[in-house]
């Protein structure tokens, strides 16, 4: 995907200002490379993630539901790979039509902002499990939990579609090639800088912000209730650390770079920079961090699936071709739960005066369903 700073003469093609800007021959090379690296990777482990969670876990936990949406919208943008990396492998040149141009713009944009928002709600849910895990078993249901998700798919489409229509094929004279990008004329920067933004803050602040919140809080409960958990207990809390900071540090280094290089171009895109030096740093390094953030699609299905125990054993199930048994091994999720609802009755009864050393053990309590 290009944006382009050029100059239109009357019945021409455009005229790039910079016209060597970010044109280099390893980009068109390893580039494709790594574009068919992330979609045959993503492709097959986010296909197992809904066959596995659809045949085998079934959609009867709210953590389910999410990640199989998340897999989902991987899917949806996967898809777009190929034409993106011949694209970018004939050296910026388009072939594939308006349609496909407007589409494939707008389902990246689209695939950002479903990714983020789904996220954000297993965030918010692995919160209130571990937090809060009695006072909201009545608020995470399955009903809430579809509503929310068509939401998210709504509020996602609505944020993307002006990207998609501001996508355009142009004639690039001094390149002779056709390109799909978008043009930064007068009448279009408003736009443009309002998209930036959006993409900015609700693509990446607000989530990421609200994702170390409910880490920090989820890991300072944990913490909090070491003592009194007991010892077989610890190391299960451990890994739900783990697996946390592995979650926030994936998300920070899939995207944070290419937020960054979007800010310098936001910057360019105003004339704030205008060194044909410098835009070509920015141009260079711009499909190098969209590696990075689209490597994200590919390190979902690893964070949140194949981590658990029982999505291990019925993916081994499903390579097997066996059928789907009733009963299964408690899923890393429900042993998060499991965990949670255990330390929190353990600190409410530690408070209490009636409580005795020589305390009876509390039973596991179940994920709360629909």
């Amino acid at each position: 995907m290009e944006n382009l700073t050029a100059t239109a003469e009357p019945n021409v093609g455009l005229w790039l200002n910079c016209s060597m800007s970010g044109r280099h021959d390893f980009i068109f090379t390893f580039v494709p490379v790594v574009y068919a690296c992330i979609f045959v990777i993503g492709m097959v482990g986010n296909s197992m993630v809904v066959v596995v969670i659809y045949r085998y876990m079934k959609l009867k936990t709210v953590a389910n539901v999410f990640v199989l949406n998340l897999a989902v919208s991987d899917l949806t943008f996967l898809i777009t790979l190929p034409m993106w990396a011949t694209f970018t492998a004939t050296g910026y040149h388009w072939p594939f039509g308006s349609f496909l141009c407007k589409a494939s713009a707008g389902l990246v944009i689209f695939n950002l902002y479903t990714s983020i928002f789904f996220l954000t709600a297993l965030s918010v849910d692995r919160y209130l499990a571990i937090v809060h895990p009695m006072r909201s078993r009545q608020r995470r249901t399955l009903l809430y939990a579809r509503i929310t998700c068509v939401l998210i798919w709504a509020f996602a489409f609505l944020l993307s579609a002006p990207t998609a229509l501001s996508r355009e094929i142009h004639v690039i004279e001094n390149h002779l090639s056709t390109t799909c990008g978008v043009l930064h004329s007068n009448d279009q920067i408003p736009l443009l800088v309002s998209l930036s933004i959006l993409k900015s803050v609700l693509g990446f602040l607000v989530p990421f912000l609200i994702i170390i919140t409910c880490y920090c809080l989820m890991g300072r409960s944990l913490l909090g209730s070491r003592g009194l958990l007991r010892k077989n207990s610890r190391s299960r809390e451990d890994e739900i650390l783990r697996m946390l900071a592995a979650a926030v540090l994936a998300f920070f280094i899939c995207w944070a770079p290419h937020q960054v290089f979007h800010f310098m171009d936001l910057l360019a895109m105003l004339e704030v920079v205008t060194s044909c030096h410098v835009l070509d740093i920015i141009d260079t390094a711009m499909p190098f961090s969209i590696c990075l953030a689209y490597f994200n699609s590919c390190v979902n299905p690893i964070l949140y699936g194949f981590v658990g125990h029982n999505f291990r054993k019925n993916l081994l199930r499903l390579l097997r071709c066996r059928p789907a048994t009733a009963q299964g091994r408690p899923s890393f999720r429900t042993k998060m739960t499991n965990l949670s609802n255990r330390a929190s009755q353990m600190l409410n009864l530690s408070g209490s005066k009636k409580v005795s050393e020589h305390s009876t053990k509390l039973p596991p309590l179940e994920e709360p369903k629909a």
